[in-house]
């Protein structure tokens, strides 16, 4: 796999087909043999267990649809395959197909969840992924374990970077932290693709991303105050973010900066990916539709409500305008017969 890096180089990478595993080193090399080999020692394949389900896990391993995974991805698939294969992997086929795994399926999952509601989500979210991919092979009739619901919730709706938190922050943080600030709000990204965010990727008028979590494509109108940043900064890599040597930022320092400049500011509690829920709340308090904001943060049509009820805060702005139409529609009667001093009328006497 050819894969270009922020310094423009070309990087060609090689991969273990049935475990999903990079290969270290030239092939041929001592170091690419040891480490096809270790690939290898992990690898289950279907062959080697006949009607079980690990046959499926390990197709699912060996399939296109896993090695289209960002790198990132596929390890982090691997550290959860791995528990489903302890828990799973020996169970025959037929008890996956047979309808009652399900209370199997989600007890696990609710166990999990005793350490991590979160590593339990994401657990048997690859265990629905390997089971859609049998589903499509023509394995596997129906998903088990799709749709179970979420153990892990969190809504950050208020949380979003407001006027005072930009101003603190602006006071307290490096010019190279302010740009990617004002990227990121003027945009809504996420914080990987906006590092990753090439020169070519801006025209003067438009920021074209590709979103590397979904795959999603957008064409994004700079805002004024965005161009005017774009325009000024100084082109000293390929990246558009740069950290203050003047090189592409690796994702865990400038976590590490950008945690420190929101501590400094007093800020604590307010993270970086709240810029992407602040760019949905500035934009639905702007009135802009659904399908606009998609337009800009990459969401599907099918996911907008879902995103602008978990995004979207319940700021003033919205009440104002929620009043001013209210009070366009039905006017003010009372009030006015109030305000001219007019005298509920009395009851007659008999």
């Amino acid at each position: 796999m050819t894969r270009r890096l922020a310094t423009g180089e070309r990087r060609v990478y090689h991969y273990h087909r049935l475990s999903g595993l990079r290969l270290e080193g030239k092939p041929g090399s001592p170091e690419f043999v040891e480490s096809w080999q270790r690939a290898d020692a992990t690898r289950t394949a279907p062959e080697r267990h006949g009607n079980t389900f690990q046959a499926w896990i390990s197709g699912y391993r060996a399939s296109d649809e896993f090695a289209g995974l960002a790198d990132a991805t596929k390890r982090d698939y691997l550290k959860q395959i791995a528990k489903i294969e302890a828990e799973f992997g020996a169970a025959p086929q037929g008890a996956i197909a047979d309808h009652r795994i399900r209370r199997d399926f989600l007890a696990w999952r609710n166990e999990l969840a005793k350490a991590s509601a979160r590593q339990a989500d994401y657990a048997i979210t690859v265990l629905g992924r390997i089971l859609s991919w049998a589903n499509n092979e023509g394995f596997l009739a129906v998903n088990h374990a799709a749709k179970p619901g979420k153990k892990y919730r969190s809504d950050r709706s208020e949380k979003i970077w407001l006027p005072d938190h930009i101003a603190a922050f602006t006071a307290a943080a490096a010019p190279p932290l302010l740009f990617a600030l004002v990227l990121a709000r003027d945009t809504g990204q996420r914080q990987g693709d906006l590092l990753r965010l090439s020169w070519n990727a801006y025209d003067g008028t438009y920021l074209k991303v590709t979103q590397s979590k979904t795959g999603a494509r957008v064409e994004i109108p700079v805002t004024r105050e965005l161009k005017r940043a774009l325009d000024a900064a100084p082109r000293r890599a390929t990246t558009i973010l740069t950290a203050p040597a003047g090189l592409p930022w690796k994702a865990d320092h400038f976590r590490h900066e950008w945690r420190a400049a929101t501590l400094a500011a007093g800020l604590d509690g307010l993270t970086f990916h709240d810029l992407r829920g602040t760019a949905v709340t500035r934009l639905a308090d702007a009135e802009c539709t659904p399908s606009q904001i998609a337009a800009i943060t990459g969401h599907s049509q099918r996911s907008i409500a879902a995103m602008l009820d978990k995004y979207q805060a319940r700021t003033r702005v919205q009440a104002d305008m929620a009043i001013a139409k209210l009070e366009r529609s039905f006017g003010e009667p009372v009030a006015k017969r109030l305000q001219n001093g007019a005298q509920t009328p009395k009851k007659e006497v008999r």
